[in-house]
Parts: C-alpha cells; sequence; structure tokens
C-alpha cells in the first residue's frame, strides 16, 4: 500500500491516527507510556507514565526531576517510550532525545492537575527510600498544612520531558505473526525515511 503521507508528517499523522483508535477502545488510559531511560553507563531502567500531550514538537510527560527516572534522562538524554494497545494489538516505539519542557508549560499543566496531586508533589521525594507510609502521610498533612490558603505552588523539582523523535516503529498483529513493522527514521535532511520491516 503506497504511504499516503508527506515525508515530513508521515509517523505523526499515523500516531494521531492510531491514538484516536486507542481512546475509543481504551478509554481509561489510552495514553499511558513505557519510559525506557539509561544511566551514562548505559544500565537501562523502564517505568509506565501517562503522556500529557503530543505534536510533531515531540511527546510530552511531567515527573519529578530527582526521580530515578528524572535524574537518568537529565544525565543521559537518550530515551524512549513504547504505547502497547492490547484491544488493538498495535504498538509503537518511539525513539530520540529529551529536553525539559518551557516553565510556562510546566506551569500551565501544574495548574490544571487536582489539588491534591499538586499537594503530592511537594509531599513525595520521589524514588527515595522510606520509614514506611506514615512518613509519606506526615509529608501530605504538613503541606496540606502549609498549603492551606491559596494555591499550591510549582516545586523547583517538578517539570516535564518532552521526548524528541528520531525514530519510529508501528507494530501491528497479523494471524500467525505475520506481523507489519512500518518504520520512520529521522534523516540529515529533516524528512522521514521509511522502511518496511521482516516481523
Amino acid at each position: 500500500m503506497p504511504e499516503q503521507y508527506s515525508p515530513f508528517d508521515a509517523p505523526f499523522k499515523r500516531f494521531g491516527e492510531w491514538f484516536e483508535d486507542a481512546k475509543k477502545s481504551e478509554p481509561d488510559m489510552a495514553n499511558a507510556v513505557a519510559v525506557a531511560t539509561a544511566t551514562k553507563s548505559g544500565v537501562p531502567s523502564m517505568r509506565m507514565v501517562l503522556m500529557k500531550n503530543w505534536g510533531e514538537d515531540g511527546f510530552v510527560f511531567y515527573t519529578n526531576f530527582n526521580s530515578r527516572k528524572g535524574q537518568e534522562i537529565l544525565a543521559n538524554p537518550n530515551f524512549s517510550m513504547l504505547f502497547h494497545w492490547k484491544s488493538l494489538m498495535r504498538q509503537i516505539r518511539i525513539e530520540g532525545i529529551a529536553e525539559t519542557v518551557s516553565d510556562a508549560e510546566a506551569e500551565a499543566y501544574h495548574i490544571s492537575r487536582p489539588r491534591a496531586s499538586r499537594i503530592g508533589a511537594w509531599a513525595s521525594r520521589q524514588s527515595e527510600a522510606m520509614q514506611g507510609r506514615f512518613e509519606f502521610e506526615a509529608e501530605i498533612a504538613r503541606y496540606t498544612a502549609k498549603y492551606a490558603v491559596g494555591e499550591v505552588p510549582r516545586p523547583p523539582h517538578w517539570s516535564g520531558f518532552r521526548l524528541k523523535p528520531k525514530y519510529f516503529e508501528f507494530w501491528s498483529d497479523r494471524k500467525f505473526r505475520l506481523h507489519e513493522r512500518h518504520t520512520y527514521r529521522l534523516t540529515d535532511h529533516h524528512q522521514w525515511g521509511r522502511e518496511i520491516l521482516f516481523p
């Protein structure tokens, strides 16, 4: 089947179509995505996050920059995402380079969050060991009292990362493991080179 998109926007158009399908098929958490990071020395780790925004400038999620993933991305900006929609038997791998979102973007998203989530961003020393749940609950109570009146400001360590894609792989399940794999790789001429891979 001929490629129906221009070489400039092909992977983003395809992602948008698949994501819309996923929102209908998996309405509760279609934006859940696995994020793989690595230390400077190349030791990998992976976890699930929620993508909060996307466009041709990249794919955004928010986190505590003092967390393990935050520290790893700040030290090694190469990371990847994997969307897997079981109901559709589809997945999309995206690889690229991280950049931090602007303060204005981080502020806008922070303000949109429920108040309890904004309190939690202060109370959680994400990825650090704690003595027990009571320690976390005590921190929640402390910051709830501190910000009992007025807005809850954004913590200086809380912001977002944007994955600037260099590579996409779109995978579709087919019977007898005869799957379809379409890839797009950003060329030196800032166009998307397309390939079809053996499954």
